[in-house]
Formats: structure tokens, C-alpha cells, sequence
């Protein structure tokens, strides 16, 4: 019942505060039910913009462990909405196996695949693509662009979330220790990546 009524509520706040526009929301359509989301973000509240303009489709969303120090608040709204936080918790791979049993059954997973710095995309983490190959399920690239002269968020720009088409990905990983399609993979969804923001 929360979810249904902070979601709309940070949809007004956020589009109050920036001008926002969605591209390739048709992609989405495209790709079977349960899949990964894999966004990149300049700033560690990026995810909210998935969430907001992904209104009414509840989402499991991996978060750094920062993220729910920044403020009780924001720490309230992530767990609300879905929100995750895997890396130091002492059942940290009870976690990830659930979550893996939750893509399987349709539900659709958000894992921020890398960060921006200084305008470079940083390589994805590799657990997103361990998490796919368990699962099963296709990834989604997403990015976030901010229409700013440093790239950074700013209080009323405009920003784009650009959704892409599924990552031409290689799953059929024989372990995690699989480096070369791993390695494969991560370029992959680089490319992807730097082609929604060109």
C-alpha cells in the first residue's frame, strides 16, 4: 500500500524538480517478463528517476549500502519501493538467491551497472551478469543523462532516461569464474551504453 502512494508522490516531486523525459520505453515491451534493468548514474539518488517514471511496476532495486545512510527518509522511501541492500549483510547471498527465484518468476530486477566519472563510463559490475546467467533473464541497458554543462544533476534541468534495447549479452557462463564471456559481456553492455549516449 506505501509503494502505491510514495511512488506517485515522488513522481510529482521529481517532475516538480526536474524536467524529465523518457525515451525508448518501447523497448521494454520487447523483452519477456523478469529482467534486469542496468542503468548507469552519475549520483547515488539516480535509481529514484527508474523508479518514478517506472510507475506502477514494482521492481526489486539493488542498492549500495550508502545509499541507505544518506538520510532516514530516503532509506524509508528505497525499502518501500523494493529496495535492497546486499553488500555487507551477513545473509548477503540468501539475498541474491532470492532475488535470482524473483527474476525467474517474472519479477523485473534493477542493479546500477556503472557509474559515470567525469563523463567516462566505468566498467559494469560483474555480479549483474552472474545474477543473469543464474536467473535466466535478459538485461535491459539504461542510462540517465543530465542536460547540464558539467553532466551532473541540478535542481529543475532536464534529464533523459533512455531505455535501451536488450543487451546483446552472452549468458551460458560455466561458473563465475567464466572470465572470457564475462569479459565479453562487460563490453557488451559498454557498447550499449555509449551508444544511448551518443
Amino acid at each position: 500500500v506505501l509503494y502505491y502512494i510514495l511512488v506517485p508522490l515522488a513522481w510529482l516531486v521529481w517532475h516538480i524538480g526536474f524536467r524529465i523525459r523518457v525515451e525508448g520505453r518501447e523497448n521494454l515491451k520487447k523483452v519477456r517478463e523478469g529482467y534486469i534493468l542496468a542503468p548507469t548514474h552519475v549520483s547515488a539518488i539516480d535509481p529514484v528517476f527508474i523508479v518514478v517514471t517506472r510507475w506502477g511496476r514494482r521492481m526489486v532495486v539493488f542498492a549500495k549500502k550508502e545509499l541507505f545512510e544518506i538520510n532516514a527518509f530516503l532509506t524509508w522511501f528505497f525499502r518501500c519501493c523494493g529496495g535492497v541492500c546486499v553488500r555487507g549483510t551477513k545473509d548477503e547471498m540468501a539475498v541474491i538467491s532470492q532475488t535470482v527465484e524473483a527474476c525467474k518468476q517474472g519479477k523485473t530486477l534493477l542493479i546500477p551497472g556503472t557509474r559515470e566519472k567525469e563523463g567516462k563510463l566505468l566498467p559494469p559490475k560483474s555480479g549483474l551478469f552472474v545474477i543473469a546467467a543464474e536467473a535466466g533473464v535478459d538485461v535491459v541497458p539504461c542510462r540517465i543523462l543530465y542536460d547540464t554543462p558539467d553532466g551532473r544533476m541540478h535542481l529543475f534541468c532536464k534529464v533523459r532516461v533512455i531505455y535501451g534495447g536488450r543487451a546483446a549479452v552472452q549468458f551460458a557462463m560455466e561458473g563465475r569464474r567464466d572470465t572470457k564471456k564475462l569479459r565479453a559481456n562487460k563490453q557488451a553492455l559498454l557498447e550499449a551504453w555509449e551508444k544511448m549516449g551518443a
